[in-house]
């Protein structure tokens, strides 16, 4: 346990605090525009096409879970068939990603939910959540959980509690910045300070 105060963050590092937040019934849809988008989920992804895409939405939010995965267990985990990965389609174009994880028995992981940044906007977010608590609810489940952090865009965590997720607890990470150790460009997350060892 941390003790009251502050605490300095090793330099090469980020630190942040991850809030936790759950569903225990289905929340009711919320009002949003009729978008030309769609879901398309992609069975069995390959992992250049998925790490591509994951890039285009997490780079600007310090993503790095799946970039620091060896290549072996993110085909593992792609190819299991109670990981759901789905693109958000506008026309031909990917503008999103959601990754739903049932490998856990009744509960769904919101694993990854985000839009590249031209997609941010708009009511994007709110019909894309829409989607995925359908998704995730259909599965017979009676829990569906997210994490976000303070890395993240500032209104993630007020989005995902308007769209009916409550907080139960924070932990604070601290880990190697992803910009200072090659998983992501130095430029990318410009609201994060660069603090070099």
């Amino acid at each position: 346990m941390l003790e009251d105060g502050l605490h300095e963050v090793p330099p090469g590092h980020t630190a942040s605090v991850v809030t936790y937040l759950e569903m225990l019934s289905e929340a009711p849809m919320r009002p949003c525009a009729d978008l030309p988008m769609r879901l398309q989920r992609v069975a069995r992804p390959d992992p250049d096409w998925y790490l591509r895409l994951f890039r285009r939405v997490g780079d600007p939010w310090l993503w790095f879970g799946r970039l620091e995965m060896a290549r072996a267990d993110l085909e593992a985990l792609l190819a299991d068939p109670l990981v759901h990965v789905h693109a958000v389609m506008d026309g031909d174009a990917e503008v999103g990603l959601l990754e739903l994880d049932f490998r856990v028995h009744g509960q769904c992981e919101l694993a990854y939910f985000g839009l590249v940044s031209e997609a941010v906007g708009g009511g994007a977010g709110r019909w894309m959540m829409n989607r995925a608590i359908r998704l995730a609810w259909a599965e017979g489940i009676t829990r569906f959980h997210v994490h976000t952090c303070t890395l993240d865009h500032p209104a993630a965590l007020e989005f995902y509690r308007r769209s009916g997720f409550a907080a139960y607890t924070r932990e604070i990470e601290i880990a190697p910045d992803p910009r200072l150790i090659g998983l992501i460009p130095e430029g990318a997350a410009p609201h994060v300070p660069l603090i070099r060892g």
